[in-house]
């Protein structure tokens, strides 16, 4: 499978040791960007925007054995024979099953709030709500998120989907393609059928949040024998914006362990 070429941040000294971050779905590098630069004291960091995110490349088809085909290219195209991901919710499956099918380029493996597993909720009504925005109506992004109100009641998170509204010529629109993420919603929030592959035996760290019910022991010890399970109080899926001193920290202590 061919891949895309993705945009990326860059952070750090050209040579200290890889990291790559991968964002979640309707995320982009740019909401790493405060974690990036501090792991970069230590660490060489890339933070990617993925296929159909932040100022990649958009593409009909979005799901893990395609975005794991970008990373790959990313990696050839880098000269990286190896390097740590981080990979968050979406990010994290990218990550799982890019280590399942090419656990050669991964020297450690960090997954946030995200389980090797399909998850039953849906995607569908967030989506429409904001392809329903009547952007020709829309003069500045307050009132955009005050007709979200309703359907996506967190400020946080309306706040967070409105980095994807962009001004052009005067005019607001959408940086991502509604349509695709309609369509590809169900591969972003199922997991593809790993049995036929063998479990990745390398380091791996999962980090859950305290208030979050994504990720489940269970769900991990199969595929990812090696794993360890971090638990970060008073945090729930976006534990790195939480409590990013204590993420951080454990991100910097596993990394660093040999």
């Amino acid at each position: 499978m061919a891949g895309v070429d993705l945009a990326f941040e860059e952070f750090g000294r050209q040579d200290d040791l890889p990291l790559i971050i991968l964002h979640g779905f309707f995320a982009s590098s740019r909401n790493w960007r405060s974690v990036a630069e501090k792991l970069s004291a230590e660490f060489h960091v890339y933070a990617l925007d993925l296929r159909n995110h932040g100022n990649s490349p958009h593409h009909p088809l979005m799901d893990y054995p395609a975005m794991a085909a970008d990373l790959l290219l990313f990696l050839d195209n880098h000269r990286l024979k190896s390097a740590s991901l981080l990979g968050h919710s979406m990010g994290g499956k990218v990550a799982m099953w890019f280590a399942l099918n090419y656990p050669g380029y991964v020297h450690k493996l960090i997954v946030v709030d995200i389980a090797p597993v399909s998850y039953p909720h849906s995607f569908d009504e967030l989506i429409l709500a904001l392809k329903e925005l009547p952007l020709g109506e829309i003069s500045n992004r307050k009132q955009a998120e005050m007709r979200l109100a309703s359907a996506i009641p967190a400020l946080s998170y309306r706040q967070f989907l409105l980095q994807n509204l962009v001004l052009k010529n005067s005019a607001y629109c959408w940086r991502i393609d509604l349509d695709i993420f309609y369509r590809m919603a169900p591969n972003i929030i199922a997991f593809p059928d790993a049995s036929h592959l063998a479990p990745f035996t390398g380091e791996a760290l999962f980090i859950a949040g305290e208030d979050s019910d994504y990720i489940k022991p269970d769900d991990i010890a199969g595929l990812f024998p090696q794993a360890t399970l971090k638990v970060i109080a008073k945090a729930g899926h976006w534990l790195h914006v939480q409590q990013p001193e204590v993420f951080i920290a454990l991100v910097e202590k596993f990394l660093q362990h040999e």
